[in-house]
Order: C-alpha cells, then structure tokens, then sequence
C-alpha cells in the first residue's frame, strides 16, 4: 500500500518537472515546506539528473530548489502567525504540542537548529508553521536562515542526481530508509524528553 503510493507520487512529480522544468521544481519544493509531504529526495536528484543532460541548469535548479522551499516555509509560517493573533482557528491541543516542540528545540541548538531543520524528514516540513506561532525569530533572519539550509539541502541533492546520471533513481531508496531512521530517532528523543518531563511532575509532587 505505501510502497504504491510512494510510487504514484514519484511518478506525479517526474511527470510535472518534466513538462514544466524550473517551474514545477518551484511549485513542488514550496508545497514540500508547505506542510505537504512531498519528498525533495525525488524532486532535486531529478532535477540534477536532468542539468547533466543539459536540459536544465544546475545553478537554476539548486536556487529555483531553495527559492521553492523559502516561499513554502514562509507560507506555513504565516499560517502560525495567523493562529498566534487568533484569526485562524486551529486545533489548540495540536497546536500546543507542535510548538513545544519546536520551543525545546530552539532553545537547545539556537539558529542551528534552523540550519539542521532543513535536512530532517518530517521536520523540514512543518517546522515553519510552529516557529510562526512561537514568533521567536525575525522574519528577515528566519527567511535567511532558512534559505540557506534549503539551499544547501538543494545542492546536495542536485549534485547527486548530477553525479550518477541515470541511476540518480536509486536514491529514492536509500533515503527513503534514512529518513526513516531519523524518523525513529526523532520520536525516540521525543519520548525520552517526554518521560524526563513526566518524572520530574512526579518528584515534584
């Protein structure tokens, strides 16, 4: 069932880059920081792929890539900014619990931790939207910040899709896989805070 779908996605964003180029690699990059699931892991190797066939431009692909990532997050962003000032409802259990998150994270790593955001699966897609409920960086620095990682992100993935030509679609696989590692220590991490945080109410008591 996953494996299908995985594979209805891929073929959908080979299809849309395909026939649009630059544009579709824009248009799907910003839904991907938009809070929407698409994996960049497909879109930028292609996109790489098809610079060293000399259909695109690589420097154009890794800064459309970065660009189309910057205009998601700042979209998502302004979303949470909108939840913040209590013109958009939303689910505040949700909300609270998203936030908090992205709070601790901040508060541990700094503007690093908006660097590394832009590499991790799951995170690199809705980070934005907390940071904008939490409002804890200026939007020049949080644009900057965030265009940077995109774009190193961008680049990396560009550069491999360049390098291996044709077979830039095994990668798809491989990070597939990474990114569900990370994913699994993510949530590891989230739990061990969670039950540190749950022992220390109960010293407390």
């Amino acid at each position: 069932m996953i494996s299908s779908i995985f594979e209805t996605i891929s073929s959908s964003i080979l299809f849309v880059i395909g026939k649009t180029g630059y544009l579709g690699i824009f248009f799907l990059m910003a839904l991907e920081s938009a809070n929407i699931p698409i994996p960049s892991e497909i879109i930028m190797p292609f996109s790489g792929f098809l610079a060293g066939q000399g259909i695109l431009n690589f420097w154009l692909v890794v800064f459309i890539g970065a660009l189309g990532n910057l205009s998601g997050s700042l979209f998502s962003y302004w979303l949470g900014f909108l939840v913040r000032t209590d013109i958009l409802k939303w689910n505040s259990q949700k909300v609270s619990e998203k936030t908090d998150k992205a709070k601790e994270w901040l508060d541990k790593f700094g503007d690093v931790s908006m660097l590394i955001s832009r590499v991790l699966p799951v995170v690199r897609t809705f980070i934005s939207f907390p940071l904008g409920v939490l409002k804890t960086k200026s939007l020049r620095r949080f644009s900057a910040l965030t265009f940077i990682g995109s774009f190193v992100w961008s680049l990396f993935l560009a550069w491999l899709g360049f390098t291996l030509g044709k077979n830039w679609g095994i990668l798809a696989v491989y990070f597939r896989k990474f990114d569900y590692v990370i994913l699994i220590l993510i949530l590891a991490a989230i739990g061990w805070w969670s039950w540190k945080k749950l022992q220390k109410k109960q010293n407390n008591v």
